[in-house]
């Protein structure tokens, strides 16, 4: 159904009764959600439930087979794509100044009479040059023309571009800093609405933080689908969950979802509980006196009050998950790898210099540090798939060395099946480095299974996976060949977060070593026991986990992790010391207290929530009564008797105050949850 304007300003974005469908497959129906400025909405679920497509209906790129979708008039939206079209010609700057198409124009008219006016004569003719020209300055002045490449430049600097990179040629990009450019090209612009899809795939831990910071002060509306929960707290006010073919709108961020969803779904198990027990009472009845007559009525009763119930349904979360083990690996000397006096240069640029690092067996590796620093070199010449200039590079004793990064997954075969291309894998023991183990007993299609690749998905052709499906196949294919020194780049990228959550278990019962470069700050704080700073030609190791790493840094972790940019006072090479050494764990205790403060956070903000959801149920009825009598208005039919007229302006009048009084009433809720909560927190703390 094709959407309409909305006639009343008061929703940016309206969706009433939306339902979509691809086949016969039902990805969600009777969707009503409110897109209005200041909300910041994530959509969360697995992969494939609908996510991008309903991004797709608010951008009006799709139509949804039933329902509506109403936008108020001259409404902006930016959508980030995960997928961006390659462009060149034009520096990065120049691309990103592009957003702002009626200043760069009204900059190049300025530019135009300046030529004008120089080589035209005193006089009349020069003098109307300039009354235009002071015109169109004071509008250019006006529109922020004068700031416009600084606030670019501020927007690329957190983006990861330094300013070299920005006079580059666009074209000249790689995919993931092509990405980079859309993403600022779109927040330049500040559309009235931006839709976000996957905006950290592509982002390290500096600019996701810096990204975190300017969307929680964006003025308008924010429609996001990520697989990071620090992001999604750090950003989101309202979760939206697609599941069962059924949205279901959340208020708060993650953590708030994870907790009211957990509620919600036992007190749905409680009902149908209670509900069974009256059906099997009443079912013992009508057994008991199907066949005495003076109980006919009382049975005939129960039977049609049975086939009238409406029975409750206990939406459990069914969805397949992946599940997987790291083979178990042979077994390993102390050290691992070792390198000594490293150098490695790019053309003029010295990355390293005498570095000096050695991993032991059985630790989990993250590598932080500013964009460009190294990691990814780092992590190269620990895998041995990258050359280095000088210093030596050693292997421990019994070393296999497992490499994966984003490369792996561009690098699958288009032309082959999923199975094909595992099979192929599992013969020639992938890109291990070290000894190889027989693999010749692995039945591929088992192995796929347990990477949701089950019946005739296994015949798929890589060229129509999705990025998830891309990334699964490609961590298949590591595992490929047991290793016990793991090097992953970017593992989490695609997935959901189920998956991440069995990747991350995963990785905490492998017993090899692992080395892991990721933005996902929830699997750093969950796996990693040793942090290793990259930058200025160094790598400075903290043997310990990641509370330990901001301890001794001073790292806010009340910053959701902004790891960037700090100076460390170690030396610049460090051993990974014993297990002794490390900072605890978090225990039991302390997950417990984690849980009473949001248990507390939640008391304390339960009446004013639920006061929220009436105000909003009120003003959608509200909103549906001026909408009605805005098109009455419009009517002609409306304007034959002056007294219908009056009492029709007049409820007009009346609902549009009523509908702005909810409003300001749904302001006040929304600033005193955020008020209360913060207060909660801060007495927990």
């Amino acid at each position: 159904m094709a959407a309409v304007l909305w006639p009343y300003p008061l929703w940016v974005i309206s969706l009433s009764g939306v339902e979509r469908a691809h086949g016969t497959r039902v990805l969600f129906r009777d969707v009503s959600l409110r897109i209005v400025p200041g909300r910041r909405i994530a959509l969360v679920g697995a992969n494939g439930v609908g996510k991008t497509t309903l991004l797709d209906i608010v951008a009006g790129e799709q139509q949804p087979d039933g329902g509506e979708v109403a936008r108020t008039k001259d409404l902006q939206i930016g959508y980030l794509r995960q997928e961006v079209a390659e462009t060149s010609g034009r520096t990065v700057l120049a691309e990103v100044l592009t957003a702002a198409g009626d200043v760069t124009s009204l900059e190049q008219r300025l530019r135009h009479l300046e030529a004008r006016i120089a080589a035209t004569p005193s006089g009349d003719e020069q003098d109307a040059l300039l009354a235009d020209y002071g015109r169109l300055q004071h509008h250019f002045e006006h529109l922020g023309g004068y700031s416009i490449e600084a606030a670019a430049r501020r927007v690329l600097a957190g983006l990861g571009f330094d300013d070299a990179d920005v006079e580059r040629d666009v074209g000249l990009l790689s995919g993931g800093w092509m990405m980079r450019v859309a993403l600022a090209r779109l927040l330049l612009a500040r559309p009235d609405v931006l839709l976000l899809d996957e905006p950290t795939n592509h982002l390290d831990l500096a600019s996701v933080t810096w990204l975190e910071q300017f969307l929680a002060d964006y003025e308008g509306a924010i429609v996001l689908v990520s697989h990071d929960r620090d992001f999604i707290n750090a950003v989101a006010n309202r979760v939206v969950e697609i599941a069962h073919a059924t949205v279901t709108e959340y208020v708060g961020d993650y953590a708030d979802f994870v907790e009211e969803r957990a509620l919600r779904l036992a007190q749905q198990e409680a009902a149908a509980s209670n509900q069974q027990r009256k059906i099997a009472q009443t079912e013992r009845f009508i057994e008991r006196f199907r066949y005495k007559a003076s109980k006919a009525r009382q049975v005939q009763s129960r039977v049609k009050a049975l086939d009238r119930l409406e029975r409750v349904e206990v939406k459990r979360d069914d969805t397949r998950r992946m599940r997987f083990r790291f083979p178990t690996p042979p077994r390993a000397g102390r050290d691992v790898v070792r390198l000594l006096g490293l150098t490695k240069r790019y053309g003029r640029k010295l990355v390293y210099a005498d570095l000096n690092l050695v991993l032991e067996r059985g630790k989990k590796v993250a590598l932080v540090g500013p964009n460009g620093a190294g990691k990814s070199t780092l992590l190269k010449i620990l895998a041995g798939v990258l050359d280095f200039d000088a210093g030596q590079r050693t292997l421990g004793h019994n070393v296999n060395v497992a490499y994966f990064a984003q490369h792996q997954i561009e690098g699958l075969d288009p032309g082959k099946t999923v199975l094909q291309e595992l099979s192929a894998a599992l013969s020639s023991n992938g890109e291990a480095v070290g000894p190889r183990t027989d693999t010749s007993k692995v039945n591929p299609r088992s192995m796929l299974g347990a990477f949701l690749f089950s019946g005739q998905d296994v015949d798929k052709h890589v060229s129509v996976l999705s990025g998830g499906e891309r990334s699964r196949l490609a961590l298949a294919k590591m595992l490929a060949n047991p290793a016990n020194l793991l090097c992953m780049d970017e593992p989490t990228n695609h997935l959901d977060i189920p998956s991440r959550d069995v990747l991350e278990d995963a990785l905490l019962e492998y017993p090899g070593t692992v080395v892991l470069i990721t933005h996902d700050r929830h699997l750093i704080r969950s796996v990693a026991d040793v942090i290793i700073e990259v930058g200025a030609g160094t790598a400075t190791v903290y043997p310990g986990d990641f509370e330990y790493y901001a301890e001794r840094t001073g790292v806010d972790l009340a910053d959701r992790g902004a790891t960037e940019g700090v100076t460390p006072d170690r030396p610049d090479a460090l051993a990974a010391s014993s297990p002794a050494a490390a900072a605890p764990r978090k225990g039991a205790d302390d997950k417990r207290a984690e849980a009473e403060r949001r248990n507390r956070v939640h008391r304390h903000t339960k009446r004013l929530r639920e006061r929220l959801l009436v105000v909003e149920r009120e003003l959608v009825a509200a909103e549906a009564e001026v909408a009605e009598l805005t098109r009455a208005m419009a009517d002609p039919d409306s304007y034959g008797d002056a007294e219908q007229v009056r009492e029709l302006v007049e409820r007009h009048g009346a609902a549009k105050d009523r509908a702005a009084g909810l409003f300001d009433e749904w302001a006040r809720l929304s600033s005193a949850i955020e008020q209360e909560t913060t207060r909660a927190e801060t007495s927990a703390r």
